[in-house]
């Protein structure tokens, strides 16, 4: 399911074996992201896999398609995934609600909602995050920042704590070079003159841009230049109210 290589030599974002933070970014101030959610993925042959998402409502989360797995557990009110603190709040996924157009060959539509066994407890260190209206077409040239636990690079070592980067949303002619990028549907972000990036075990985790989530994390090139493809979060508004009104 993770690692999965494409025609260009894309990656996904997730990751069944390494971890670190993102590219070219800083570790976040403990507890200061409370909508971060890190999932442990379970797949059918018995790996442990993981990804990011982010609260949107006390039951439901938010990440990538491709993040679906055979069991899913959400971790909210974490910092370093490896050391656990009173803020944890570890929580069962009892439904994946994967975009029934989700394309597994060319990620399109590569969004999923997870409903949580029990209601988050909302606090100091686990929070919501809001959504951008249906109609909300940001432009490029706005400055965003990513979250997650992804890779330093390709090929650096792991590290545990939450870290987050600063990055601008590019023309769609910067992603040309992603056969399958459609601008309606997706997000290109990234200057490609530096080296500020998300990467594996990064896929779920939103783009903020001035405290909305205007993106999921989706997937990148293999060698983790940017810019990198993240979901549109606005086109999904219909399909997401839906899901949430009728669970």
């Amino acid at each position: 399911m993770c690692l999965l290589s494409l025609p260009l030599l894309l990656f996904l974002l997730c990751a069944q074996t390494k971890a670190g933070e993102v590219i070219g970014g800083t570790e976040c101030k403990p507890h200061s992201r409370p909508y971060m959610a890190y999932l442990q993925i379970g797949t059918s042959e018995g790996h442990q896999g993981a990804c990011g998402g982010f609260l949107i409502r006390r039951r439901f989360v938010l990440t990538a398609a491709h993040c679906a797995g055979r069991s899913l557990t959400v971790i909210l009110g974490v910092h370093n995934k490896n050391k656990k603190e009173d803020t944890w709040q570890r929580l069962k996924v009892v439904k994946q609600f994967l975009h029934p157009n989700y394309n597994s060959s060319t990620f399109l539509h590569d969004i999923m909602l997870l409903e949580l066994e029990n209601k988050a407890n909302l606090t100091l260190a686990v929070g919501t995050l809001p959504l951008p209206p249906e109609f909300n077409f940001i432009p490029s040239g706005r400055m965003c920042r990513a979250a997650g636990w992804g890779q330093t690079s390709a090929d650096e070592p792991a590290s545990d704590t939450l870290q987050e980067v600063k990055l601008r949303l590019m023309d769609p002619q910067a992603c040309k070079h992603f056969p399958n990028f459609k601008h309606n549907l997706q997000l290109c972000v990234g200057n490609p003159r530096k080296r500020k990036s998300v990467f594996k075990r990064d896929s779920g985790g939103p783009l903020l841009c001035a405290g909305i989530a205007q993106g999921i994390a989706s997937y990148a090139h293999w060698n983790a230049k940017p810019p990198v493809v993240f979901t549109r979060i606005s086109h999904y508004r219909p399909w997401i109210n839906k899901i949430l009104k009728e669970n």
